[in-house]
């Protein structure tokens, strides 16, 4: 059964607003999981209803180490969407990936430190699958918008998300890219792990502003991120505008609409019902069965 279509977008360093966003306005979602990042910019895009979030906040005032992905990922599923597009500044680990080109994520890896990066714990213990962390459906469409908007693109990346905020060492640099990582960022996998979680379709796209620290002489700084990240914010709104253009009509469903079916294993009666409650968003279509 097909239904409507309302994308949250998650801008991160380079995407801090939506252009020909119809009808907008910032709307503020309480989340019981604590403070959002900011502010939710709603509107449309001809049909489509469209749910901005600047992950870092109006201003870039939160640190990756610091941002609330629980309350962000709980407030897009409070705001309606039904899917999330999120788009972040990288740095490469590969020589073709260069700066100013835009990788689309297939796979992670983990190296954050003790991020609060479940909804789940002790009275509800819920194991989602994460053998394929972003939505085969929407990385497509995503890397069709970029190359409709002239971007340089590349497909089938591995992020590599460091706690930071502090940028990585070369011998980590080195070792990421022995991993098999292509991109490295601080924000991806926690991002990817609670939207599964709360069965939101999710793909993630890098923008690439820097070589990081592999190179021999060459070091990444915030001088060199902010200035290609002002040549590719253009490209990266005309993107995102392309990509909620081009989907279809009605949105067909999605295995990751029921990614929790068969991954609790508390038994109902063993609930913890302040968790309940604080899952009402993430995981209500659960209870509402039960």
């Amino acid at each position: 059964m097909t239904s409507p279509w309302t994308i949250g977008i998650i801008g991160g360093s380079g995407l801090y607003a939506i252009d020909g966003l119809e009808d907008a306005q910032w709307i503020a979602i309480e989340s019981p999981w604590g403070k959002p990042s900011d502010e939710i910019l709603c509107g449309k895009i001809g049909d489509i209803r469209v749910r901005f979030l600047p992950r870092h906040g109006r201003g870039h005032a939160i640190s990756p180490s610091q941002l609330n992905v629980r309350a962000n990922i709980d407030a897009l599923k409070r705001a309606g969407c039904t899917d999330i597009l999120a788009v972040s500044a990288v740095g490469s680990l590969r020589e073709e990936i260069e700066p100013g080109r835009f990788a689309v994520i297939e796979q992670f890896i983990d190296r954050t430190k003790g991020r609060p990066d479940s909804f789940y714990g002790s009275g509800f213990v819920c194991h989602v699958s994460m053998a394929d962390p972003v939505c085969e459906r929407l990385s497509a469409m995503a890397a069709k918008a970029i190359t409709g908007v002239k971007g340089k693109l590349a497909t089938g990346a591995t992020y590599v998300t460091i706690e930071g905020p502090q940028f990585s060492t070369r011998a980590e640099s080195r070792l990421y890219r022995e991993w098999g990582a292509d991109v490295i960022g601080m924000t991806g996998m926690t991002e990817a792990r609670l939207a599964r979680e709360a069965e939101l379709p999710y793909a993630l796209v890098g923008m690439a502003t820097d070589y990081d620290s592999w190179r021999e002489g060459e070091a990444v700084d915030v001088a060199q991120v902010v200035a290609q990240m002002q040549l590719n914010s253009q490209i990266a709104r005309d993107m995102v505008v392309r990509f909620v253009e081009s989907l279809p009509k009605d949105r067909k469903p999605s295995p990751i609409d029921t990614a929790l079916e068969d991954a609790v294993m508390t038994s109902p009666e063993k609930h913890d019902p302040m968790l309940v409650a604080k899952l009402d968003a993430v995981a209500g279509r659960l209870f509402r069965t039960e």
